[in-house]
């Protein structure tokens, strides 16, 4: 048996002392390690990576900014659209400064709630409390007056329209909700919502704000505002129109109806009512039919009143001139199709007749020879120059196109009601849009509600278009006016020479095929003749009471709506006094 050195008790100490101090150095050197890549991880998040980290912080908080929709004006400064500003109030239990005995004493009050209602709830478990919803601008003052730690406010917008009903079908509505909107809100949205000068700041989930050094204090208690809206609508001529088309449709149980006012220089709309209508405040209220802007969407015949586009068309092209005759036989056949005038049994062959009495007697047969001294390529290019086939480019939303088709898909029943028609199918805006070139030299100016600014004008927001020469416009608003105060319509007034037309329609059925019993009646015109300021259109659909027709369904909306204007404006008359009061 070997014996033990007397050294080995020492070099076992040296052994494990050694093998300590590796243990130790390595430990040093995972430790320094980790510390190198735990700073580089820091390095890559605060300076690097900093943005990813940040939005994840913003995600925490409450980080929509509150602001205001501009307000909306009619042209002379009324309100029509404003946000007003209501409050939610909550309470935060861990942040209880009072009891809440003390807390529903002095809330009481102001929120209008039973006492013991509001102790219940500030004795509700839970981080945050819904006290009550909606309070106006008053109690949120006197609440933040009471400077309570536990209680916070947390802000919200909603849509009002001090006139009501007044205009709705151009204003439209919106939801903040649902950002949904409609009419102007829809159209001049990012100018009503564009906030210049923005004051960021943030909120925690209770609606606390996050105060850093940046933080305004000031900035804090103001509401950032978007862009105000100015119309070119006249409250006051918009209030004439709205009333006597409501009149009309109930007076003749009629399915609908609009007038549609606009001055011819420019292309802006000083009143366009549409009815049924709804109240923007309520709008969740209004059935389909109420909310719809069917003036914009629905295509229909546009009857008699188009007799006075086919007549320029021809006068344009060197076709026909003031005094040319044309031949009005009181009926024709096309086909399998026979078509009279109205007065056919009146004036069953009035023979060579002049253009004034054409319009004057609205004939058919007359029409439909004027349309036949141009081919159906030559009628189609002016009527697509009318607009006709396509938008009107009007600022509100939902314009369709119409129906115009196209030439080579003309046979002679098309060419020959086209004349008078029949053969196009127009929207409301489209068909004061393609008349309004006739009382302004002959240029059509994109119809507007909006009113823009001379640089919105360049930036091509308003188009002018040479539709026919100055001197045909000036011709057929000389006949207009001649056979609107050689005949009895309803539509002659006074003071004024009135270049005008009705129109008379049948109303085609849903499907296409046929005609129902009910029919589209109109009239359009503008004053004064002599120097044309307004251009007024009036629609009413399906009458159902009393004679069905342009003169005496759509004619006396036009003439009461007419006066009014004209007083309204205070245009000057054109024609030499009388006794009478119009």
């Amino acid at each position: 048996m070997r014996r033990r050195s007397r050294n080995e008790p020492e070099n076992e100490i040296e052994k494990r002392s050694k093998t300590f101090d590796q243990v130790v150095g390595f430990l040093h050197i995972f430790f320094i390690c980790f510390m190198v890549l735990l700073v580089i991880y820091l390095f890559f998040i605060q300076v690097i990576d900093v943005r990813k980290y940040r939005a994840r912080a913003r995600s925490q908080r409450v980080g929509r900014i509150f602001s205001m929709r501009g307000d909306i004006f009619d042209r002379n400064g009324i309100k029509l659209a404003t946000d007003k500003v209501y409050s939610d109030v909550y309470a935060h239990p861990a942040d209880y400064d009072h009891s809440p005995e003390e807390l529903a004493k002095m809330l009481a009050p102001i929120l209008k709630m039973p006492k013991d209602t509001l102790l219940q709830k500030l004795k509700k478990p839970g981080p945050v409390i819904t006290l009550k919803k909606d309070i106006d601008r008053s109690a949120a003052k006197e609440i933040s007056k009471l400077h309570l730690r536990e209680i916070s406010l947390g802000k919200k917008n909603t849509r009002e329209y001090p006139q009501g009903t007044l205009a709705a079908h151009v204003l439209g509505y919106y939801n903040f909700d649902a950002d949904i909107a409609n009419g102007v809100e829809y159209t001049a949205k990012d100018r009503l919502e564009h906030v210049i000068n923005t004051v960021k700041y943030q909120k925690t989930r209770d609606g606390k704000i996050i105060y850093d050094f940046t933080t305004d204090p000031v900035a804090t208690t103001t509401n950032p505002k978007g862009e105000n809206v100015t119309l070119t609508i006249d409250a006051a001529i918009q209030h004439v129109c709205e009333k006597e088309i409501e009149k009309m449709v109930k007076e003749k149980e009629a399915e609908r109806g609009t007038v549609i006012v606009m001055n011819p220089k420019n292309g802006e709309i000083l009143a366009y009512a549409v009815y049924p209508t709804f109240d923007p405040n309520n709008y969740r209220k209004a059935t389909p039919q109420q909310l719809k802007n069917w003036t914009l969407t629905d295509v229909f015949p546009p009857g008699s009143t188009f007799k006075t586009v086919t007549v320029a068309s021809a006068m344009d092209l060197g076709k026909i001139n003031e005094n040319s005759k044309i031949l009005d036989t009181g009926k024709t056949s096309i086909g399998k199709w026979e078509i009279k005038n109205y007065d056919y049994d009146v004036h069953p062959y009035p023979g060579e007749i002049s253009l004034e009495y054409l319009f004057e007697h609205s004939s058919n047969i007359g029409s439909i020879n004027v349309a036949r001294t141009m081919s159906p390529a030559e009628f189609y290019s002016v009527l697509k120059r009318f607009g006709f086939g396509e938008k009107t480019g009007i600022d509100l939303p939902g314009e369709s196109v119409g129906l115009l088709p196209y030439w080579t898909h003309w046979d002679q029943g098309i060419h020959a009601t086209m004349a008078y028609g029949y053969g196009t199918s127009v929207t409301a805006i489209q068909m004061i849009s393609a008349v309004q070139p006739l009382a302004n030299n002959g240029v059509r100016v994109t119809p507007h509600v909006i009113k823009y600014t001379s640089q919105e004008e360049y930036d091509n927001k308003i188009h002018h278009t040479q539709v026919i020469k100055p001197e045909t416009a000036h011709t057929i608003t000389k006949l207009l006016a001649a056979s609107v105060n050689n005949g009895r319509s309803v539509i002659k007034m006074k003071k004024y020479n009135v270049a005008a037309k009705t129109g008379t329609s049948r109303k085609p059925k849903e499907g296409g095929a046929g005609y129902t019993p009910y029919m589209y009646t109109s009239t359009i015109g503008y004053f004064p003749a002599s120097d044309p300021q307004v251009l007024i259109y009036v629609m009413v659909d399906s009458a159902k009471v009393g004679a069905i027709w342009g003169n005496t369904v759509a004619g006396p909306v036009f003439h009461e709506v007419a006066v009014q204007v004209a007083r309204i404006l205070n245009l000057k008359p054109d024609k030499a006094p009388t006794t009478d009061k119009n």
